[in-house]
């Protein structure tokens, strides 16, 4: 089983693959250098925050209205750890699609 790219190119032709796959990494390149440069600090800062405001965000807003809920209309099952729950996929999946967002435009 070969793991090089070059040679699974369907007609054969290595050296325009080759071109090609060179010539993306000299526009990504062009490009980081037109651009200013970020401090990988404060990017990685902002990215986790915004990332857990997306996250925690949700999670807290379902739990507060399960245990609202509970009070209101108590049930066999917790309507907090349902909401806590359902708020915390939907806060993973916004963080989810903001993170694949962002590194398009990387």
């Amino acid at each position: 089983m070969e793991t090089n790219n070059i040679s699974k190119d369907p007609k054969g032709n290595a050296e325009d693959h080759l071109v090609k796959k060179v010539g993306k990494r000299e526009v990504r390149k062009l490009k980081a250098r037109r651009e200013p440069v970020r401090n990988v600090l404060w990017s990685g800062l902002y990215m986790t925050g915004v990332v857990g405001w997306l996250v925690s965000l949700p999670t807290v807003i379902g739990a507060l209205l399960g245990k609202w809920l509970d009070n209101l209309w108590p049930e066999r099952f917790s309507w907090t750890l349902t909401l806590l729950f359902i708020g915390l996929i939907i806060g993973c999946t916004n963080a989810w699609y903001w993170l694949k967002k962002e590194s398009k435009h990387e």
